[in-house]
């Protein structure tokens, strides 16, 4: 059995020195070094910036969108849309286990992979037959590889699979919220998120509250969206805006936030050209959170440097110590967060 690195950099196959979510392609075979996991792959969960790219393209037509995913992961090696850049995540179980891994997985065992796709190496074996291609979540078989710095977490046995993927996927966002919102509590900061009716959006809102934002406004794009985040019972106010019109979304949070912007902004909205409105919505001296993967990064620094927007800005890192269970203790304490959270599994909404 071969010793590999820690990062994964012995699976990459091109080019050469890159880390495995830079690479253009991986290396998936089965066979594990020393330190690494096998997983035998039950579900992905694509992330719903990729997914929406790939249903806009294709017109909505599923076996177009199947037939896609396909041919990215066996051209790559892993699933890494070209277009969007990410990912998503997996559920399975551990089939292997390399002696000197020090994730502490034990065979047998039923877990969700927190960390992304884009660097995970990932085999297809059954075509993904048993996927229509209408929805982020995929049944699938196959193998992933998981390194000696990959995450993965136990899924809990009183929560099915598909919604535990669902909370997983997103459980990088309200971790880093809380973390954000409580390192500006001495100034009773005001909480908008963009994109609220959504997983990471809904997850995010709860985070602002458990933090003890002094007002939390929920952004969303239109009225039965509002009415699905009225019942959540969690925002202090809410304000339909179309989050790509930066003025229009910018008087929208004004209005509800009686004529300033937010202290913390937080975007969780899965299209692009969020990020200007984001940043005119944000009050001088605040922070805007982009945890969204259809954000384009150079476009949020050179719009605040043409705004003269004096904002922070961060990159929502998917990982947070505790992230995993954080969301988990969120979902308990709102019943109506899990309410949102089957609908959106079961295709509700």
């Amino acid at each position: 059995m071969s010793t590999g690195s820690p990062v994964g950099s012995h699976r990459v196959v091109s080019p050469a020195g890159a880390l495995p979510q830079a690479a253009d392609r991986l290396d998936p075979n089965p066979e594990i070094a020393d330190d690494e996991v096998r997983v035998s792959v039950e579900r992905l969960n694509l992330d719903a910036a990729s997914y929406r790219q790939l249903h806009t393209k294709h017109g909505g037509d599923g076996a177009a969108v199947r037939d896609e995913v396909l041919a990215i992961v066996e051209a790559r090696g892993k699933m890494q849309n070209p277009v969007t850049g990410s990912g998503g995540m997996l559920i399975g179980t551990v089939d292997a286990v390399g002696p000197r891994s020090p994730l502490g997985l034990k065979v047998g065992q039923k877990i969700a992979t927190l960390v992304s796709l884009t660097l995970t190496p990932l085999r297809i074996t059954d075509r993904l037959e048993r996927w229509d291609g209408s929805s982020e979540q995929v049944p699938a078989a196959g193998t992933a590889i998981l390194f000696g710095r990959s995450i993965a977490a136990p899924i809990p046995d009183d929560l099915p699979e598909e919604l535990a993927l669902a909370v997983f996927d997103v459980c990088g966002a309200p971790a880093l919220v809380r973390r954000v919102v409580s390192r500006r509590y001495h100034s009773g900061p005001t909480v908008a998120v963009l994109g609220a009716a959504g997983k990471s959006g809904s997850l995010s809102l709860a985070a602002a509250k458990d933090a003890r934002a002094a007002s939390v406004l929920a952004v969303v794009r239109d009225q039965d969206e509002a009415d699905r985040v009225d019942k959540l019972g969690i925002a202090d106010r809410i304000a339909v805006a179309d989050a790509t019109d930066p003025l229009g979304l910018a008087a929208a949070v004004s209005d509800a936030l009686r004529g300033r912007g937010a202290d913390v902004t937080v975007v969780c909205v899965d299209v692009p050209g969020c990020e200007h409105g984001a940043i005119l919505s944000t009050a001088t001296g605040g922070t805007v959170v982009f945890f969204s993967m259809a954000t384009s990064f150079p476009q949020a620094a050179l719009g605040a440097e043409g705004l003269a927007a004096d904002v922070e800005m961060l990159i929502g890192n998917g990982y947070t110590p505790g992230h995993a269970d954080y969301a988990l203790q969120l979902l308990d304490r709102h019943p109506g967060l899990r309410a949102l959270f089957d609908d959106r599994v079961a295709g509700r909404h």
